[in-house]
């Protein structure tokens, strides 16, 4: 390992954890300070990258794949690094924050991996951030228990060879950690997380016989691909750990990298997992990406915009191909049902839906699914174990059947639905609840029986603002304008109130996540991401 200089990071703003000490050690911040020193510039430049090719989709309303990089999709020489064995089977896997709860019942769920998230499940106040990796160190170490202070429940692991695979979800490159700074200036979140979370466990997990294992977010691009993979070559050799030991599955949650994503996993080729279909982040960044296109990119309500819609199926088949034709894992979409302990009605509808969902993308090809909750893994496990059986994987069906041309990706209009008044009620409530719990320090919340995270923010405000802004009429002849949204989130506003009483609603943050969500909604000049603007109001 290379000897670390003392660390140009200040740690500024932020109250002392307990505990704290053992993550941010001197030469774990030399470690991230060298990261962002060596990357930051290039990430700098591949955000202006984004704004440049944004604007581009504003003059031409199309996209298409990329003409200079033909000659990789056309090579059918090369597939990503063989998978290691903690990650050939991934038939389920879970998701959720990195708390102490939820880091030891996922662990134990029964799925094959964990996706401990610092990202959309995760509202990154210093403690989160900060704590979130002192979970993970201890789940490693065996040192983590949990006793719920409420019910007396106790928490604790399971044997070893019972736990699940953790693949950590750094932040996306957009998003800054303000706590951390060189120079005065924010490093950025996804080097702080990875960097903090690999120094201290990448050995430790190797030991284990796993590894360190990344799910990569809000990719938008092959370059950005590229400069996670430069990340892990300098990383692994900085801690002396083999070239490869690293592995990255990419979300495909961008409209643009849907476009790019052979190119995607050839960039890291040696540290490819797979990728993922991320539905929610994708229908808003086709939102942002194509806001000004008229009426056939204008989405119906979110829960009309199923996976089987013409649009979302040429995605997910293709994901399936492309992962096959180059030896990755191909992972599905998330399951985000949360079981109610009171309607048994609820839970056997929504369990049938589960069934079909997961029964669908295994038929298609896919090597395993997401869930949010611990219930639903034997659901999605039946799934994948019908089509599976005792193989870890499908990668051999090659899917060499499906064809997508460029336009397919893209043709919202091939949907019958429309944007319905009940939809931008749904938004507002739904974008509502989660900014308040955001707010607060929780990134994964339970709304209306679902697990909401960022994503479904980032949806709801990115339809309210097309909806308005496309002039869409409603089925009740009204028509999407601020004004009706500004009375539908003050209706919203007096029902939560009246909901959970005064003293409740005046100690949350209901009145600012009402506020920020008009604000991100109505604004002319639409925020890139709701996280930026939510990020500043974020107290630790």
């Amino acid at each position: 390992m290379s000897a670390p200089a003392p660390s140009p990071l200040v740690v500024v703003d932020a109250e002392p954890l307990p505990r704290q000490e053992e993550v941010l050690t001197e030469a774990a911040l030399a470690f991230v300070a060298e990261l962002h020193r060596r990357f930051t510039p290039r990430r700098d430049e591949l955000l202006a990258r984004r704004a440049e090719r944004r604007a581009e989709i504003a003059r031409t309303s199309s996209l298409d794949f990329l003409p200079e990089t033909a000659a990789i999709r056309a090579d059918d020489s090369w597939k990503v690094a063989p998978a290691p064995a903690a990650l050939n089977d991934r038939r389920v896997e879970i998701t959720g924050p990195t708390d102490r709860k939820m880091t030891i019942n996922a662990l134990n769920s029964g799925a094959k991996v964990w996706l401990a998230d610092f990202e959309d499940a995760s509202a990154p106040t210093w403690e989160n951030v900060v704590l979130g990796q002192v979970n993970l160190i201890d789940a490693y170490s065996r040192k983590i228990d949990f006793t719920d202070p409420r019910s007396g429940k106790t928490y604790a692991l399971k044997p070893a060879d019972e736990l699940a695979t953790v693949v950590m979800r750094p932040r996306g490159w957009h998003l800054e950690e303000r706590h951390l700074t060189f120079d005065g200036r924010p490093v950025p979140g996804a080097l702080v997380d990875f960097g903090l979370y690999f120094f201290h466990n990448a050995q430790r997990l190797i030991d284990l016989g796993k590894g360190p294992y990344f799910y990569l977010p809000k990719t938008e691009s092959h370059l950005e691909a590229r400069l996670w993979n430069d990340v892990f070559v300098f990383a692994q050799d900085y801690v002396g750990i083999p070239q490869g030991t690293v592995r990255a599955t990419v979300l495909i949650e961008t409209i643009t990298a849907a476009y790019e994503m052979e190119e995607i996993l050839y960039e890291l080729r040696d540290h490819a997992a797979g990728l993922n279909a991320g539905r929610w982040d994708y229908l808003f960044s086709i939102v942002k990406n194509f806001r000004d296109g008229g009426a056939k990119f204008v989405l119906p309500d979110r829960n009309a915009v199923t996976m089987t819609a013409p649009f979302m199926r040429a995605y997910t088949e293709l994901l399936v191909r492309t992962c096959h034709k180059r030896g990755a894992h191909a992972i599905g979409g998330m399951a985000a049902f949360i079981p109610s302990r009171k309607d048994a009605e609820v839970n056997k509808v929504a369990f049938e839906k589960v069934k079909a969902d997961k029964d669908r993308e295994a038929g298609d090809g896919f090597d395993g699914s997401w869930v949010a909750h611990p219930d639903l893994v034997p659901i999605a496990m039946a799934s994948f174990d019908a089509v599976l059986g005792d193989k870890p994987n499908q990668k051999d069906r090659l899917r060499e059947d499906v064809s997508v041309a460029p336009g397919d990706l893209i043709a919202i209009d091939s949907l019958d639905a429309k944007p319905t008044y009940d939809g931008l009620v749904s938004a507002v409530q739904v974008g509502i609840r989660y900014i308040e719990a955001w707010l607060r320090g929780l990134g994964a919340v339970a709304i209306f029986n679902l697990m909401e995270d960022a994503a479904t923010a980032e949806i709801s405000r990115s339809q309210i603002w097309q909806w308005i802004n496309a002039g869409v009429v409603f089925e009740n002849g009204e028509t999407a304008t601020p004004e009706l949204a500004r009375k539908v989130a003050a209706e919203e506003l007096a029902a939560i109130r009246a909901e959970i009483g005064d003293t409740a609603f005046t100690a949350g943050k209901w009145q600012q996540a009402h506020d920020l969500l008009l604000h991100v909604s109505l604004d002319a000049d639409y925020a890139d991401f709701l996280t930026l603007p939510a990020y500043e109001q974020l107290v630790d």
